[in-house]
């Protein structure tokens, strides 16, 4: 276990960690590469950030295998077959990610009035994200 995680996981007792929620607002630049501030304030649940940065950080970790793998000269195969294996991973990030925005943001932003704005915004984040 790393550092990071034990603070992460140290960081509330647990009896707290379903009552704290993490407020952040961001910025979207869209497709003209203009900044657009966000409509609504990003909560997630300390659990929520803490198991995507874990998920982040296992990524990372996995990313730094395949460059010694390629240092290493090992088999094109395994080298690819490791890059799949991150693909999949980030996957399921975004996929996290997406799942939390559409059943926090896009639900608030609906209760606030302004679902129109912030569909348009996951719109063009999709539209960046998907091929």
């Amino acid at each position: 276990m790393t550092a990071s995680n034990r603070l992460a996981e140290t960081s509330l007792p647990s009896s707290q960690q379903a009552e704290h929620t993490h407020h952040h607002n961001h910025e979207h630049t869209n497709h003209n590469s203009e900044t657009v501030n966000s409509v609504h304030p990003h909560v997630h649940s300390e659990e929520s950030l803490r198991r995507i940065v874990n998920r982040l950080s296992r990524i990372e970790g996995h990313i730094r295998g395949i460059k010694t793998m390629v240092q290493q000269n090992n088999p094109c195969p395994d080298v690819l077959l490791q890059i799949a294996a991150v693909r999949g991973a980030l996957d399921k990030v975004a996929r996290i990610v997406l799942d939390e925005h559409l059943t926090e943001c896009i639900a608030r932003a609906s209760e606030n009035g302004n679902i129109d704005v912030e569909i348009e915004q996951l719109k063009a984040a999709l539209d960046r994200f998907l091929p």
